[in-house]
């Protein structure tokens, strides 16, 4: 099984991140509506603002290959509210197809829970997916979030609309998995 390690993605991770987004498609569903396509440096200069200063809002992880130092993933933190002890896991991504389904998700999610949950302090952490999207939704299950709700028609792609589901996991959930 690979392992692997979540380090702070930077101005140098940029081209790989626009490389992994070859369509409008796969960009919404992966990033939600902070992106537009194409997916382009200028959109992720002002994304890294978010995770600049002294009280950064997001958290920006790239993820990597404990093995051969590849880099393989992209997750964020964000919508870090210190008051409220929340965040939101969002803008997950394997970047290689041929590295889904190994397992990577559910690293990658609970290594960005570690840090919410061990390093923040934080009460509760949420995400959203696609209601399409069974093997996000089966792994997010696993690690204990549980689901609250369908935002119906919440984005729309092209002439569609695609649903996405609320789920959340709270502090005494995670310490009991």
């Amino acid at each position: 099984m690979t392992e692997i390690e979540l380090e702070p993605f930077t101005r140098a991770d940029f081209g790989r991140l626009i490389a992994w987004s070859p369509t409008p498609e796969f960009l919404l569903q992966w990033s939600g509506p902070i992106f537009y396509f194409p997916l382009d440096e200028a959109q992720l200069e002002n994304y890294m603002r978010g995770a600049e200063g002294d009280d950064p809002v997001r958290k920006i992880f790239r993820v990597v290959d404990r093995a051969d130092g590849a880099v393989v993933g992209h997750i964020e933190l964000g919508e870090i509210n210190l008051a409220n002890r929340s965040a939101t896991i969002c803008r997950v991504l394997i970047g290689d197809p041929a590295m889904r389904g190994r397992g990577l998700g559910e690293q990658m999610v609970r290594r960005v829970l570690a840090i919410g949950f061990g390093e923040l302090g934080l009460h509760r952490i949420d995400l959203g997916v696609f209601e399409f999207n069974h093997a996000a939704i089966a792994c997010y299950e696993k690690i204990g979030f549980r689901i609250e709700g369908l935002r119906r028609d919440a984005r729309r792609i092209g002439d569609a609309y695609w649903s996405a589901w609320t789920m959340s996991i709270l502090e005494h959930e995670w310490t009991n998995i």
